[in-house]
């Protein structure tokens, strides 16, 4: 197989070519190694180098030989290193596989290597001072998004056909829109985060994963969805598998459209022209469209994400070994700082302020099918836009830096609705512009029919980034 037919294929056509016989498991992996390794000297997108060999994983599974990269913030592989993105994580070696790395081995994902994330995956940029700025494979002066943004640096530079992305404000969705490729949060519920925690960051933090197409999308949450048993949160299982939804044209919806962010940011113009073309395109499709928004308290969305930081914060304080503060970036030393200062009655605060955010979602996909925003408010930012190690941010101050630059995904970490983002556009200096859709809770078949309908309208997939494996 040659590097420009590996690079060309997503993840499920490298698994029917392996299935087919046309190509073998081991080639496929000789070639992705070939390719990350073409790519990560421009993008500086590894953590750790290349597993020898990649990872166990069951060959005969539904993505038997398909290669794969995970994060350094999980999902946590048994007897491989982690950091969290931290200087002040030494030595840390995961003792056994959380969940749902255990199901990407089962699906047959050969996991070839880790990917760096932010210090504490806190940011909307990838950063870390422990490794510096991972680069933008349009862009390579642009950052690519956080916390999810080596993982798809990889992708969108066709070094891998998927990688492990997780999701706390906007982390998955956010990077997507940043490097041009799909990106979905699930319901809460719908992926495991256990056995390691009985819930992450409060139920804000959803693991999943980056793509180049819809499908693999679709195809990936049938491997790896459903709860483990006793977790907190479970999502009913879908009707038909999900991998149908693409290929299935959905009923007349009833689509709200905004471009007006809940946090008061300005929107740059080219992003609200992409979203707006969707809207278009979605009513030539034969959808009703509106422009319409949820309410969104936007002071209550801040209190609600400090459930995240007292999280984090008590991860910190409770680990086996507690970090070393003087290697902490600025703002997660704020981080430990308020969690060590926080009271009951200010936990109870936030988690008041997230049901504030989530009646008013809910209530509106009573009214709605699909909500249409922005992914983020401007084109993917240059490297040092959001410095984590800047020591004038407190924590809350550094939550507004966020919510300036990424106003549209973290309302539905709070509120658990499933969203996806989409490449649907470019800027005029050729970076990709991606738009957001949301759903009702558990509805992320209609996602993938959407933004199906969406893909096919205005192909995406055959878009190149300068550095490109191939």
């Amino acid at each position: 197989m040659e590097l420009y037919e590996y690079a060309e294929q997503d993840a499920v056509g490298l698994r029917e070519l392996i299935r087919g016989g046309e190509v073998s498991a081991a080639e496929v992996e000789a070639v992705a190694r070939h390719a990350i390794e073409a790519v990560n000297d421009d993008l500086n997108a590894l953590a750790l180098p290349l597993f020898e060999p990649g990872l166990d994983h069951e060959p005969d599974g539904p993505f038997g030989g398909v290669p794969f990269v995970i994060k350094d913030s999980g999902p946590f592989a048994r007897g491989v290193p982690f950091a969290l993105g931290s200087r002040s994580v030494k030595n840390a070696v995961a003792m056994t596989d959380q969940e749902l790395m255990a199901r990407f081995r089962a699906a047959g994902l050969v996991a070839l290597g880790q990917t760096i994330a932010p210090e504490f995956g806190l940011s909307f940029s990838t950063e870390p001072v422990k490794h510096g700025p991972v680069r933008n494979p349009w862009a390579l002066d642009r950052g690519v998004g956080g916390s999810s943004g080596g993982s798809a640096a990889l992708v969108a530079a066709g070094a891998v056909p998927f990688a492990h992305g997780n999701d706390g404000a906007g982390s998955i969705r956010i990077p997507a829109a940043c490097c041009g490729l799909v990106g979905l949060k699930p319901s809460r519920g719908r992926t495991p985060v256990g056995p390691w925690a009985g819930e992450m960051a409060f139920g804000h933090t959803y693991e999943f994963g980056l793509t180049r197409t819809v499908r693999d999308a679709a195809a990936l949450l049938d491997a790896v969805s459903g709860p483990i048993v006793g977790e907190k949160y479970a999502a009913s299982p879908p009707t038909r598998p999900y991998a149908e939804a693409p290929m299935t044209v959905p009923d007349r919806l009833t689509v709200a459209l905004t471009t007006a962010s809940w946090s008061g940011a300005p929107v740059d113009p080219q992003v609200a022209a992409v979203a707006e073309t969707a809207g278009k395109v979605l009513e030539w499709l034969g959808h009703s469209v509106a422009v319409a928004s949820p309410d969104v308290d936007h002071e209550a969305l801040i209190e609600a994400m400090m459930l995240g930081v007292f999280a984090a914060g008590a991860a910190m304080l409770t680990a086996p070994r507690p970090p070393d503060r003087s290697l902490l970036e600025a703002v997660s030393r704020r981080v430990l700082a308020e969690a060590e200062e926080a009271s009951a009655l200010d936990v109870m605060r936030a988690v008041n302020a997230q049901h504030q955010v989530t009646r008013p979602l809910g209530l509106f996909f009573t009214r709605y099918d699909l909500l249409v925003t922005p992914t983020l408010a401007r084109l993917p930012a240059p490297h040092g836009t959001l410095d984590y190690d800047n020591p004038d941010y407190s924590v809350r101050a550094w939550l507004r830096r966020l919510l300036e630059y990424g106003p549209f995904t973290a309302p539905f970490n709070v509120s658990g609705q499933p969203a996806i983002s989409v490449p649907l556009g470019q800027s005029r200096e050729g970076l990709p512009i991606g738009i957001q859709l949301v759903a009702a809770y558990g509805r992320e078949d209609l996602l993938f029919q959407v933004a199906a309908q969406l893909e096919q309208a205005v192909p995406w997939r055959d878009r190149r980034p300068p550095v490109f494996a191939a």
